[in-house]
Order: structure tokens, then sequence, then C-alpha cells
């Protein structure tokens, strides 16, 4: 029996999976860390929080398991993705906090990049909206804001890497400075149609070219970790960005398959094959998980706020203990009693990418409680997605028949089932939901010769349950009519 571990970063925790060749879960570790504020719009990580939580779990669950570093066929990486780290080349010494992907302080560097009329021309070659979301703008913000970086980084002492390269760079003692074309492609400086780092974007952005790290497929041996980690050196098969992973280990490798996460955001991606899609509704192209010379593609969207709403209820509201109260309290009502809640908390993502919009709870009345707040804040999770596929499927050249679910809110039936009443689709959630680290996995069994194919892979997805609409279609757009409109209350600075 082969072992793949897979090393998981979020955005709240680190995680570790053990996973055996069937793809079944041996063992998991999870850590939590702390997030910095330091104002509002701006989230932040201390980057050795990040590298300590996640080796602290890799050791726990081989500890867990049984199972010694040494009988690891490999390991694979997937992690938060746009969050921008910069550290000394000669120590490995973060220079400044990581800067995280729901951080919206760049906007200023965004307005700059607007007012030259650059907008159109990085949308071209990066796949990407001009936002504040993407890595390039964080680090041009770094670079400008921090006292001496830009001299430093211009002479060659600073090295930039998303949250892969920056675990990758400790594992192996700062041997590997690398990333894989999935976390490339959200930085706004690689150019996803030649595959490479652009020159002209990395002008345009003022970015050091000797900052950036060497680009490989997503499955591929990109060398071996230091023994004193754990115990053994471990080969690093996989790379991947956290949304992509997921739809390699929701096994939606051929074009026309679509998933969508429900993490601290919501992520959807439509996979598009070896053809770069262009979106006219406000979503942005992407490189899906490459697993050889081949480009792969994604349409996706971003929803910013997907779980954390419920995080807010508890450590915000006070209304519940934990995050899984929430069913119960939002079942505890027939319906959001017209309450609608717009999670805006640090703007808003796709398709509507208004970076200023403000969070609101809107048709409040007397008999408004807090179990109505809840349920509203559990439909805002369906409502952003519902807008994210209704989008991809004007976009889209094949039709999409149903969604693959994952992510930790996908356990709420409550909300699947009403993603799919909004849908109009069966919405499916498969045996395995930590398809994220699964993808991982995948990604490093497959540079490791445990697979053979994509195929096998495909195999072994199961799936543990189907939402199937229950309302009929007036209903539903209805609803969906009622959420726009309190979109655009928002949008308007009216709410």
């Amino acid at each position: 029996m082969a072992y793949l571990l897979a090393l998981d970063q979020g955005t709240s925790s680190s995680r570790s999976i053990i996973f055996d060749q069937s793809g079944a879960i041996v063992a998991t570790a999870q850590q939590e860390f702390p997030q910095i504020f330091p104002q509002p719009g701006w989230v932040e990580h201390d980057p050795m929080d990040l590298w300590h939580s996640q080796l602290q779990t890799a050791q726990k669950v081989l500890a867990q398991s049984g199972i010694k570093a040494s009988e690891l066929t490999a390991l694979g990486i997937t992690n938060q993705r746009e969050t921008t780290v910069v550290w000394e080349r000669a120590t490995g010494k973060p220079v400044y906090n990581a800067v995280v992907w729901q951080d919206r302080r760049a906007e200023v560097v965004c307005a700059a990049l607007r007012e030259r009329g650059l907008g159109e021309a990085i949308q071209k070659k990066t796949g990407l909206v001009l936002d504040p979301y993407f890595s390039g703008t964080k680090l041009r913000w770094i670079l400008d804001h921090v006292d001496g970086l830009r001299a430093r980084a211009e002479r060659g002492e600073l090295l930039f890497g998303t949250v892969d390269s920056w675990l990758v760079w400790n594992l192996t003692g700062g041997r590997l400075h690398v990333s894989d074309v999935s976390n490339a492609s959200r930085t706004m400086l690689w150019n996803i149609h030649t595959g490479a780092w652009d020159e002209e974007l990395l002008q345009w952005l003022g970015i050091p070219a000797a900052m950036l790290p060497q680009v490989q497929p997503s499955a591929h041996l990109y060398g071996e970790i230091d023994a004193q980690h754990l115990g053994a050196a471990v080969k690093i098969g996989g790379i991947a960005g956290d949304q992509q992973s997921a739809l390699f280990g929701q096994a939606c490798v051929r074009p026309g398959m679509a998933k969508n996460t429900y993490g601290t955001g919501c992520f959807m991606l439509l996979h598009t094959g070896d053809q770069c899609a262009t979106s006219h509704n406000g979503l942005i192209s992407t490189a899906a998980c490459q697993v050889d010379e081949q480009k792969q593609y994604a349409l996706e969207g971003s929803v910013f706020i997907g779980g954390a709403v419920v995080q807010w209820l508890r450590d915000g509201l006070k209304a519940i203990k934990t995050s899984t109260d929430v069913e119960g309290l939002a079942c505890s009502v027939e319906d959001s009693g017209g309450v609608v809640f717009v999670p805006s908390f640090t703007g808003l993502g796709a398709p509507y990418w208004n970076p200023s919009a403000k969070g609101a709870i809107v048709g409040l009345s007397r008999g408004s409680t807090v179990a109505h707040i809840a349920r509203a804040a559990l439909e805002s999770i369906a409502f952003q997605s519902t807008a994210l596929l209704n989008a991809m499927v004007r976009d889209a050249v094949s039709p999409i028949t149903e969604l693959r679910v994952d992510g930790g809110a996908a356990a709420n039936n409550l909300l699947l089932q009403f993603q799919a009443d909004l849908l109009g689709i069966p919405v499916i959630r498969p045996q395995v939901t930590e398809t994220t680290a699964l993808g991982a996995a995948y990604l490093a069994g497959i540079a490791t010769g445990v697979y053979r194919d994509l195929s096998e892979l495909s195999s072994q997805w199961r799936m543990e349950h189907t939402f199937e609409p229950s309302i009929g279609r007036d209903q539903a757009q209805a609803r969906i009519h009622a959420w726009e409109a309190a979109i655009r209350q928002v949008s308007a600075g009216q709410a």
C-alpha cells in the first residue's frame, strides 16, 4: 500500500492528511493560527505561524497514524492562494507579515494601473481582473510601503513567494525556490498563454524578476524535504493552489466539469481543458492543475466571504457557540422571513468585483430574529455561488449538468439543499470532502507513478449524497431577484 501525505495550508488553519492509495483518509491533524487585522480591509498572517503550524501537523499526523516518513511515497502541497510572503534570500527570515488574499490594501496600486489604462492588457495576459485580490499588487504595495525593501529587492536580497513557495523553501532548508503553474497564475505576473513570467507585467508592476520562484507543472518531482523535519527525506511530488487542487481531487479533469468549494470563501471552477476561455461575465481564467507539459485551464469565480460569515455569527455577533451550531439555528425557522444578508466584509468578488462594498443585512422587521439572520447568512453563501454558476453558464460552451461540492460548509445539508434549489441542477457531495488535500496527494501520486493516469484517479471518485432541486424555477428566480436587489443597494451604498 502506498501512502501519500498532503500538506494543506489554509487561510485559518494548517492541516496534514495521510491518504492511502485508494484515496481513503488514514489520519488527519489540524491546527488553527492567529488572524491579524491591522485595520479595516487589511488581513495578515505571521509567515512563521504558517510554517510552524504546517510542520507540527505533519509531525502529528505521522505520530497519530503510526506511519514513518520513510514509508511515505511522496507528499503534495496545497495552499491558500494569492497570499504574499517576502523573505531574505540569505537567512529565510520574513521581512513583513504575509498579506492575505482577502486583504484589500492594494486597491491603490490597482487604481494607479487602471489610470494608466493597463486593465485590459493585464487581463489579456493573465486572465485576471485587475483587483487587489491577486499577489502582484500586494507585492508591489509591500515594496513601496516598507522602508528599504525596494532597494533590497533590486539588489537581489529578497525573495517572493505564495505560501507553497514559502513552505518548500523551509522544508528544503532554502535549497528550492519553486512554485507550480496554478499558483503562478494567481500572481498577476504570469502569462497564462506563454506559460512564463512576463517581462512587461513585471515592468508595469515594478517587480524585480530575481524575486520570483522557478515554476513547474503541478505534478512534478520538485526535490526532497530535509530529513530532520519528519525523520526521513520525502519526495515533493505535487504542488497546487487550493482551488485547483480541489478541482483535481474532485476528478473534474475534463472540460465541462465544475466544482464549488465552501471554505472561508467560495470558489467555483469549471474545467475548460487546453482552451483558455475568456469570460464576458466577470469571471477569471486561470491555470488548472497540469500533470505534464500540456497546459490546462479553468474558468473561476471567487466569493470572498463564504464560510467566514458563519465565523462572524460566532465571533462577531455571538449568535452561536460553535460553527456547527448554525444549521440548527437556521433550521429553527421555515425561511429567512424576508431577511437578506450580503456579507461583503471585504468587498464583493466575482461576478460583481466591487472592492469598496460594505456588508449589509436588509429586509429586517420587528419579527426578525437571530435565527432569521443565521438562515439568511447561510443562504448568502448559496446566493453568491449561484451568481458564479450563472455567469459560467453564460460563458461556457458546454452546459453544466451537475455541481460537485466540498469544503467545510459542504457538511451543511440545509445549505446544499438551498444551493440545489437555486441552481436547478443536482449538487453532489463526495464521500471524501477533503478534496483539496486529496488533489495534492493525487498529484504527488501521479508524479511518483502510484497512479497510471487521470482515468485511474477518476474511477476512485465516490458520491456520498445528491441534493436534487425541490422548488420550481419561478420560485427560485424570485429568491434570486431579491438577492440581486440587495446587491444593488449595497453597491450603491444605500443599504
